[in-house]
C-alpha cells in the first residue's frame, strides 16, 4: 500500500525542504558556503552575454538542469543597440529578485500567508561620473526607492518589511564586497 505524503507549503515554499536544508547547515556549518560563477563574452558595441552554468553549494558542485543566458546592452542614446537591460537595470532586477525571494521563503517560514507581492524600483545616477565628466559625481547609484505592494494581512506588514533585511543582494549593495578584477592576456 502507498503512502501519501503531505508537502507543507506556504507561498509556494515546500517548508520541509527548505527546514531539511536549515536543518543540514545547522548540524554542518561547511554546507552553508557557496560560490555562484557566471561567465561573461563581449558581442559588439555595448552588447555582452552572461552565461550561468552552475554553482558551488553543500559542498559539491551542482549544474544547473540547463544553462541560462542573459544578455547586456545600452540604449542608443549610450551608443547601444538596445538589445538587452542594461547592466545597472540588471542591478536593480537583482535587487528585486533577491528582496522578493527572501521575502516570500522568510514570510513562509513564519507562516505569514501572501497572496500577491509585486514591486517597483527606481535608480538615480548621474551619467557625468560613469563618462568621466566630474571627478565630484559618483560612478554608480547615488540612491535606489524600492516600493512593495502585498496582499497580506495588514498587521503582517511591518514584519515583511523587517524581512527585507535578509537580502543578500541588498547587503552587498548597502554594505559593500570586496571585489578583485584582474586582466590577463588571451
Amino acid at each position: 500500500m502507498a503512502t501519501q505524503q503531505t508537502i507543507h507549503k506556504v507561498n509556494g515554499i515546500d517548508l520541509d525542504v527548505l527546514g531539511e536544508t536549515v536543518k543540514a547547515i545547522e548540524q554542518d556549518p561547511e554546507l552553508g558556503k557557496c560560490q555562484f560563477r557566471v561567465s561573461n563574452k563581449w558581442i559588439s558595441g555595448d552588447h555582452n552575454r552572461t552565461t550561468i552554468t552552475g554553482f558551488f553549494g553543500a559542498k559539491q558542485e551542482i549544474e544547473h538542469e540547463q544553462p541560462f543566458e542573459v544578455d547586456a546592452d545600452e540604449p542608443p542614446v549610450l551608443a547601444g543597440g538596445d538589445q538587452a537591460p542594461n547592466p545597472a537595470e540588471h542591478l536593480l532586477h537583482a535587487l528585486a529578485g533577491c528582496i522578493t525571494t527572501g521575502l516570500v521563503a522568510h514570510a513562509a517560514v513564519r507562516g505569514i500567508h501572501i497572496e500577491q507581492l509585486e514591486s517597483q524600483l527606481e535608480g538615480d545616477i548621474d551619467l557625468r561620473g560613469f563618462l568621466g565628466l566630474s571627478e565630484d559625481v559618483p560612478k554608480g547609484f547615488t540612491n535606489i526607492r524600492m516600493k512593495i505592494k502585498v496582499k497580506t494581512d495588514e498587521d503582517n506588514l511591518e514584519r515583511l518589511k523587517r524581512l527585507t533585511d535578509f537580502s543578500p543582494v541588498l547587503k552587498t549593495i548597502t554594505e559593500g564586497a570586496k571585489v578583485d578584477i584582474q586582466l590577463e592576456p588571451k
